[in-house]
């Protein structure tokens, strides 16, 4: 595998920290990644050295105390593509409290520290001095056998942060691996106590599981586990084995990285357009703390899932804002997803596309003819008429009917006033 400056400045950092006289190693995912053959994303070293130690070789100028108290320091990079890495002393954790965080560390020894990761697979080190793995844990075995296995006892594991089964979730699919049996009995066993995780978190695993191609098998995966309906519990009544199935294709079809429109997809089907649906719908995105622009994409494809399915017939001037609408593409392609499931023409979606090419800027969204502000120079005060009388000339002009300011005026009665 290339270098590139992110793992340059990985290798930079173990070799500063050996010459000082301490253990150092990569640690974690980017192992797991290399072992693969894939770029790692980022690089984590875990060492024998204390914060302090740490702080004091690569200078405080250079370093951040992000998680001093858990033996986490950050050191920046030489450059903006070197990037920056966290260094974390090895660690046992004390009892945790909160599902999450544990009540105290104590810093150990390497196999100390791996013994209180995880997965197998994310459980291991790598010394890039002498290109050697240090596993305490089966993970060379287990990314052999394409497995994933919580380290030790995994009822232990996930009590000490319930978002662990989540994560198995996401592993599991990413690689395409099977996950061990054990460790998934254990997340039956718990599924429900997903709920005292932050809604924060769990909307992070679930962007991240979502974005991924391998969506559906996570879906199916969240099934099986017993974790779809504590972490999406809309769906839970509507959930019927014919739907679901449905659902999954949609999921299994998708191409795009978008998970506004997996988020969509799952939803449709608790999706009806009634004020109690759309309102419990969006009262769940906002739970799950979902960004505004995010909940606006959900929303949008969910109120106008169904707006081009016959869009050779609409007047221009419904056809024109929905296709010049940003979220348009995602809603090409889910029309496209379900013309494909329930084996349909693409007619509407053909003729949207050549449409969109045929058509410039100008046309599809042109500058308005008429303002407010002509209105008031006729002497019409601003009231509930001005937006009706505004758009009967919007539309007039989307639908290619008027070109003028006059023609504008002229439709509502009115001349134009200089």
């Amino acid at each position: 595998m290339s270098a590139d400056p992110q793992r340059q400045f990985a290798i930079e950092v173990v070799n500063r920290l050996v010459e000082q006289g301490y253990e150092a190693y990569w640690a974690g995912g980017c192992v797991r990644d290399y072992l693969l053959g894939r770029q790692p994303k980022d690089y984590d070293v875990a060492t024998n050295a204390l914060p302090q130690d740490i702080r004091r070789i690569f200078g405080k100028r250079k370093t951040l105390a992000v998680g001093e108290s858990f033996g986490v320091i950050v050191v920046l990079g030489p450059s903006k593509e070197a990037g920056m890495i966290e260094v974390a002393t090895f660690r046992s954790d004390g009892n945790y409290l909160d599902g999450r965080r544990p009540e105290s560390v104590e810093f150990c020894s390497a196999q100390e520290d791996a013994l209180r990761r995880d997965y197998t697979i994310n459980g291991m080190f790598f010394d890039p001095q002498n290109n050697q793995v240090l596993d305490y844990v089966g993970g060379q075995e287990d990314l052999k056998a394409g497995r994933i296995r919580a380290i030790g006892n995994p009822t232990e594991r996930m009590t000490e942060d319930k978002l662990r089964m989540l994560r198995a979730v996401r592993f599991t699919a990413r690689f395409g691996f099977d996950l061990d049996e054990q460790t998934a009995q254990a997340i039956r066993k718990m599924a429900t106590e997903i709920e005292v995780v932050s809604r924060e978190r769990i909307s992070q695993e679930l962007r991240l599981i979502l974005a991924h191609p391998n969506r559906m098998f996570a879906v199916q995966l969240l099934e099986s586990l017993q974790l779809l309906f504590p972490i999406l519990p809309i769906l839970e009544n509507h959930w019927k084995p014919e739907v679901a199935e449905v659902i999954r294709q949609m999921l299994l079809a998708q191409q795009s990285d978008s998970f506004e429109l997996s988020m969509a997809i799952l939803l449709s089907i608790a999706f009806k357009k009634d004020d109690n649906s759309e309102k419990a719908t969006l009262e769940m995105c906002r739970d799950l703390k979902l960004s505004n622009s995010e909940i606006d994409r959900i929303h949008w494809l969910l109120t106008h899932r169904d707006a081009l399915d016959e869009a050779h017939q609409l007047p221009l001037h419904r056809l024109k804002p929905l296709l010049i609408n940003p979220h348009c593409e995602l809603l090409l392609e889910w029309m496209q997803i379900a013309a494909e499931v329930h084996k349909k023409t693409f007619v509407e979606i053909e003729f949207c596309r050549d449409y969109l090419d045929r058509t410039p800027v100008e046309i599809l969204d042109p500058p308005p003819l008429v303002t407010g502000q002509d209105l008031i120079l006729t002497g019409l005060k601003p009231g509930p008429d001005f937006a009706n009388l505004l758009k009967r000339i919007r539309n007039a002009q989307l639908d290619e009917l008027i070109a003028t300011r006059e023609e504008g005026m002229k439709l509502i009665g009115l001349s134009v006033k200089e």
